[in-house]
Formats: structure tokens, sequence, C-alpha cells
């Protein structure tokens, strides 16, 4: 019996460990109970001698389509956060430096649709690889606020990212590559054996170097302000989530069910739950 109730773990190839996000029907919408088992593994596994790199993928159809907004009344967060006003999106932005601090890398596999949380949870890996027909966005700014970490500009450049931004549209794993949301993207049916390829070659670098040269990549990054500029950003976020129009996304919600407000949202563009090629 797997002590897993929301991930499988597994061992792909030697000092390698592979974290599956496992609740497709949800296409691995990120409760509390699945980041909690996240959290916890990438945390054994950083202090696992036998361990050198994580890859975190998704089950079925997607990598994941973003945070639960069904949460169960019984769930807890994976570790504490200081109550009081932009709660959340605090949590998320210390979730991201959970992973940015560990010593050992992590690498996002991504395919089908990485959305909302979802681009939060994969851009907090040191490498990203993706499938080239992914579907990468975070339509959550259309009615509701900005990201709740807002990596953004930092990864995609200011002009890539305000069109991102302002449209709430989707880019393709091919182009989230060209952007540089992604290390590279390959044709889905061989993204698995890419990505167990990259990180073959990162685990042959010894752990106690490796740890020195993901830290160095990060300290540059850091003096530059990413640190102080995700975690301020979380205010903005807040801020937006007192707009009359965040509010009746929400009463929508209660009032129609989520997939109900969520089709309302994507209607008039075409995209997302309303795309007209989509079949489930």
């Amino acid at each position: 019996m797997s002590k897993y109730k929301s991930i499988i773990v597994d061992l792909p190839a030697e000092k390698i460990s592979r974290i599956t996000l496992n609740r497709p029907k949800q296409r691995n919408s990120l409760s509390a109970n699945l980041r909690t088992e996240l959290f916890q593994t990438l945390e054994e596994n950083d202090m696992n001698p036998e361990i050198s790199v994580t890859i975190i993928r998704g089950s079925g159809k997607a990598f994941s389509a973003g945070y639960d907004l069904k949460r169960s009344g019984e769930e807890t967060d994976p570790y504490y956060t200081a109550g009081g006003l932009s709660y959340w999106p605090r949590h998320v932005v210390e979730g991201c430096f959970k992973i940015w601090d560990l010593a050992k890398p992590v690498i996002a596999q991504v395919h089908g649709y990485c959305l909302a949380g979802g681009t939060e949870l994969a851009q907090s890996c040191d490498l990203v690889y993706v499938a080239e027909d992914a579907t990468i966005g975070y339509p959550v700014v259309r009615n509701i606020s900005p990201p709740d970490n807002q990596f953004f500009p930092w990864i995609v450049g200011m002009r890539k990212a305000m069109e991102l931004m302002l449209t709430g549209n989707s880019i393709s794993g091919k182009e989230a590559a060209d952007y540089g949301f992604a290390n590279s993207a390959f044709p889905a049916d061989i993204l698995e054996e890419k990505t167990l390829e990259i990180a073959k070659n990162v685990a042959e670098v010894p752990q106690d170097v490796q740890q020195f040269n993901k830290r160095a990549v990060h300290r540059q990054m850091e003096l530059m302000g990413i640190r102080a500029a995700l975690k301020a950003g979380t205010e903005i976020q807040q801020l937006s989530m007192h707009t009359k129009s965040a509010r009746d996304f929400f009463k929508k919600v209660s009032e129609d069910g989520l997939t109900e407000a969520l089709s309302e949202r994507d209607s008039k563009y075409g995209d997302y739950r309303e795309k007209k090629t989509e079949k489930d």
C-alpha cells in the first residue's frame, strides 16, 4: 500500500527520483494534500544521499491545471505561513523558495495543460522541459488577479510578460522554449525519454559540487532582486482580490459551480475549457 494519496514516487534510474502528480481526473489540480506530499518528498530527497535529482511530472493529460479551488475543509497546508491579508500569495511564494533553496536540482517535465498554479510550480523548478504541444498560461488574469508568484517578467522579459498578463492567452510548449519559460521543447512522445536523459546528466555531477552550482545561479538572481520582487508582488495580487470583478467571479463559483464560472470566463476567447477542438 502506497503511503501517498495524490502522488506517485518512483526511481526511474540510478540517483533519480521521480514524482508524478496523480490526480488525473482533476488534471492534477494542486490540492493541499498533494502539495503536502510533494514538499515532503522533495525534502526527503534532499536529505537522501542516494538521490541527486528529482523530476516532477503529471499523470494523465496534464502537468497541472492549477490550484484546487474545491478545497476540503479537512485539508491543511503543507507548511506554516503567517496569517493575515495576502496569506495565500505569500504562502505560494514561500513554496517557490522552498524548492529554490533545496540543495539538489529539481526538473519539471511538462505536458498538456500547465496553467495558473501549475506554471508557478514548474517555474519553481531549476530546469523545465516541455512537450511541444503543451498549453501553458495564466488565465486567472482575465477576471481575478495577477499571479500569486509574479515570475513572468523575470523569465520571459517585459514585453512577453506584459502580453501574457494583459491577455491571459496561452503559449505552446515550443513557444515556451523560445520565450525562455522552458529550457527545451520536445515532441510529446519523447519528452519523458529526453527529460530522463538530462536528469542522468545532472545526476552525474557530485552532490557536494552541484549544490554550489545551483546556488551560484540563484545568488546572482537574488542580487538582481528576484526574491524581494516576488515577495513584493504578493501585495499587488491581494489588492486585486478585492476588485468587483474578482468578487463577481467567486460569487458565480458559489452559485453556479466552478465549471460554469470558468466556461463563462473563457467563452469569449474560445480557449482553455472552451477550445473548440477540446475532446474531453
